[in-house]
């Protein structure tokens, strides 16, 4: 007797189940479930994949290499790094692309809900305007360009630099804008670690400080909103500002649509 024809829905949803992380819980595709573009191209799975930082199982380990990941970027500064150096993935290739990201002696102090949204509008505008950040990300683009392999880059929660870098990838591939704020917002539905530290500021700080600190943890619009008024203030278009303020060529930008985007 031949087995039942296969849902492609269930098979879908076994899929995502497969790349959910207990020890990673912000690791997902970036492609999603194949995104589809403005002009109807779904974009290609198992190529690209994002997290926060990989204080990983070994299963876990184990099965980010089982998705055949070579190359592991690294967006977290050297502090960072230090504190919580990622575990190996078998099979993978380590690089360090530092972005600066939210200032923990900065964050340590917050006086108010005011001065956090503050610090977040000026993270995320340095993505675009501070030189380093500019090399960086250039240089995570050329490799993902460069490659024929799966990739993973990260961050500390995969929400602030990890989750720029997606939404230009899908950005550049012509995802519609409504489906790179959802997948930027998604980080939002991993509340296990978010809900941890509050519980903790909670306790040791006090109630009122809850709404200040949280607002550091969350992926919000408004501050995509910030990187994206810096990239027309100084290049004009997404476009502009990968080819001329991370200075990747049109061969580069098309290879590194093409990782995302089959012809």
């Amino acid at each position: 007797m031949s087995p039942p024809p296969v849902d492609p829905a269930e098979t879908q949803d076994l899929r995502t189940e497969m790349l959910r992380l207990s020890s990673a819980d912000n690791f997902r595709d970036v492609a999603g479930d194949g995104y589809l573009t403005e002009d109807g191209v779904r974009l290609l799975t198992g190529v690209l994949f994002r997290s926060n930082e990989l204080q990983l199982s070994h299963g876990d380990a184990a099965t980010v290499a089982g998705l055949g990941v070579t190359d592991v970027f690294d967006l977290r500064e050297s502090i960072e790094v230090e504190a919580h150096p990622d575990i190996e993935v078998p099979g993978s290739r380590w690089h360090h692309v530092p972005v600066e990201g939210i200032p923990m002696t900065e964050v340590a102090d917050l006086p108010s809900l005011e001065a956090a949204l503050d610090t977040m509008h000026r993270v995320y505008r340095g993505f675009v305007e501070l030189a380093g950040a500019r090399a960086a990300f250039a240089e995570l683009f050329r490799s993902i360009a460069a490659s024929s392999t799966p990739q993973l880059f990260h961050c500390t929660a995969g929400k602030d630099r990890t989750g720029w870098a997606a939404a230009v990838l899908l950005r550049l591939c012509g995802v519609p804008e409504a489906t790179v704020h959802a997948d930027y917002l998604l980080t939002n539905e991993v509340d296990g670690t978010r809900h941890k530290y509050l519980g903790l500021i909670r306790e040791h700080l006090g109630e009122d400080k809850v709404a200040v600190y949280e607002a550091v943890m969350v992926a919000d619009l408004a501050y995509l909103a910030e990187a994206d008024a810096a990239v027309a203030e100084h290049h004009g278009s997404l476009e502009a500002y990968v080819r001329d303020g991370l200075g990747l060529s049109d061969a580069e930008i098309a290879a590194l649509v093409g990782r995302l985007r089959p012809a």
